[in-house]
């Protein structure tokens, strides 16, 4: 049986990670310490526990709910990013009959979170839980270009540039000059950066508060992703993340 202090720690963990809301999306140690009555050593010790189990991750101005917390959340329904997502990616696929993802940014790396394979023979092979270099792929750098300028800066730091192959970015300002031309038109494109014979185009998913979620995108092999047929799968991608975005509260000022 679990000693009292275990139940305890237990207890406090649950009451740090509800302070955290849509209001309160970013939390400092001091700040947490203060509300739950905890000595600040006793809450960098939680964090530090929650941490390790990807269920609060660093940021900017301290602390944020993380990536495990989005899986368990979609088990239980309270999250239903998967479930606005869903029926889009559908019908997503069956206008373009390619490969539909929806991937969500940890740390610096895409995460693909959801995926409906093409019908085609040749198709682009992958599964949920793939994690890939978000500076690689068009998912990733939609969401990097989400981001605020320090909380860029703070992703950037730790990212550790890979050339997997020979079109990937790898220098810092190149990427940073992509990212605002991706923030200014509303999309991103992958042209065989993070795999050979492969491109993709990706839009931002909102939430009822305006903030970019995750990216939804359609991926092809390129001798189906010319410029012509890229065009019209990139409306189709911007079109389709506006619709989720919407189901999900998100109204446009």
């Amino acid at each position: 049986m679990p000693g009292s202090s275990e139940v305890a720690s237990v207890r406090n963990a649950a009451r740090l990670l509800k302070e955290f809301s849509r209001s309160d999306r970013e939390l400092g140690v001091s700040e947490l310490a203060r509300r739950l009555g905890l000595s600040t050593s006793s809450t960098h010790r939680l964090l530090a526990t929650l941490a390790a189990e990807r269920l609060v991750e660093r940021s900017p101005r301290g602390y944020r709910l993380g990536l495990a917390l989005h899986d368990i959340g979609a088990v239980a329904g309270d999250l239903d990013l998967h479930e606005a997502a869903l029926p889009v990616m559908a019908t997503l696929r069956a206008s373009t009959g390619e490969t539909v993802q929806l991937a969500v940014l940890d740390g610096c790396e895409s995460v693909y979170v959801d995926r409906l394979e093409s019908p085609h023979t040749v198709r682009i092979f992958s599964r949920v839980g793939t994690r890939l270099p978000a500076p690689t792929t068009s998912t990733g750098k939609t969401l990097l270009a989400a981001l605020s300028p320090a909380e860029l800066d703070a992703r950037l730091r730790a990212w550790t540039p890979t050339r997997t192959t020979p079109y990937s970015i790898v220098d810092e300002g190149v990427l940073r000059a992509r990212l605002g031309e991706i923030a200014a038109r509303g999309w991103a494109e992958n042209r065989e950066e993070s795999r050979v014979g492969v491109v993709s185009v990706a839009a931002p998913v909102r939430d009822r508060t305006g903030t970019v979620i995750a990216a939804l995108s359609v991926a092809a092999p390129t001798d189906r992703g010319g410029p012509g047929p890229l065009r019209r799968i990139r409306a189709g991608v911007v079109e389709s993340a506006a619709v989720v975005s919407r189901r999900l509260g998100h109204r446009p000022g």
